[in-house]
């Protein structure tokens, strides 16, 4: 947009041509767009301690939003609106899931311990995608090392990134 400005000199009056390229323009009523939160595309499997996770989250999401309300902070408002509308959508395809305390080979919920040639150990519960954490040693239902370790049991191999590491544990109830 140009604005036509009336340039006044001693010698002539003229017109001459403004860009607004380098004006601040009232943006009051220009929206905010952050994109959406991507859902994943698998099932939302989640553990007990998961569902707590994401109602949450649900709470924090409508607690920001009264907050950006309540101060009319369009950029708060249009977050809280997006989280709202993610962990709804986590909400509403939840499904809790809980290993067979029976079960001999690698199940959801579960604590895996695993150990190298080197008898280097870790332990890995697998969990759903929103409450995975692998510096806590939580790891998704959907992650390559989830999909390696399911339906094997205690004793059982596996290679990961050229290691081989063995299946030495299994717990269907772990804890945290």
């Amino acid at each position: 947009m140009n604005v036509i400005a009336l340039a006044v000199s001693p010698r002539n009056t003229y017109l001459k041509s403004m860009s607004r390229a380098f004006t601040k323009e009232d943006d009051s009523n220009s929206s905010i767009d952050l994109g959406e939160r991507p859902v994943s595309p698998h099932r939302n499997l989640v553990t007990d301690h998961g569902l707590a996770l994401i109602d949450a989250e649900l709470a924090a999401a409508h607690a920001a939003l009264a907050t950006g309300n309540a101060e009319a902070d369009r950029n708060l408002i249009a977050r809280a609106s997006r989280d709202l509308r993610y962990w709804s959508a986590r909400r509403e395809t939840a499904e809790v899931s809980h290993p067979d305390p029976e079960s001999d080979v690698v199940r959801f919920g579960m604590a895996v311990t695993i150990a190298d040639e080197n008898d280097k150990t870790q332990v890995w519960t697998i969990v759903g995608e929103d409450e995975a954490d692998a510096s806590h040693g939580r790891i998704s239902h959907v992650s390559p090392i989830a999909n390696l370790m399911f339906g094997k049991s205690v004793g059982d191999n596996f290679v990961l990134n050229g290691h081989e590491w063995e299946i030495t544990a299994i717990d269907a109830a772990p804890q945290g």
